[in-house]
């Protein structure tokens, strides 16, 4: 296992004091990580239901092309991210549990 070098933890906290005091990042809302993932999960769904929305307009001839292939982009986009960010999250579980205790 690999030792945990303290310049690089150091490194991190710095950065990760710097994305909260990032603009769009309001700790005065009070948003725990929760919070976070629901709106990121709702935001997705609200993507994915564009596509579809986008798709079925098509259909009846009510959407133009450029529309409905900008919305099934954005879908696509949005499906791989998810699945990407849910292999990440598989992975550092099963990280965990390989931990000794």
């Amino acid at each position: 296992m690999d030792k945990i070098n303290p310049a690089m933890a150091a490194n991190a906290y710095t950065n990760s004091s710097k994305v909260m005091d990032a603009p769009g990042f309001d700790s005065a809302q009070g948003k725990n990580f929760g919070d976070v993932l629901r709106d990121a999960a709702t935001k997705t769904m609200e993507t994915m239901r564009a596509g579809e929305s986008a798709t079925a307009r098509a259909v009846t001839g009510e959407a133009s092309l450029p529309e409905v292939v900008q919305a099934i982009t954005a879908s696509e986009i949005t499906l791989q991210t998810v699945v990407a960010m849910r292999d990440r999250m598989v992975t550092a579980y099963q990280e965990i549990m390989r931990m000794p205790v």
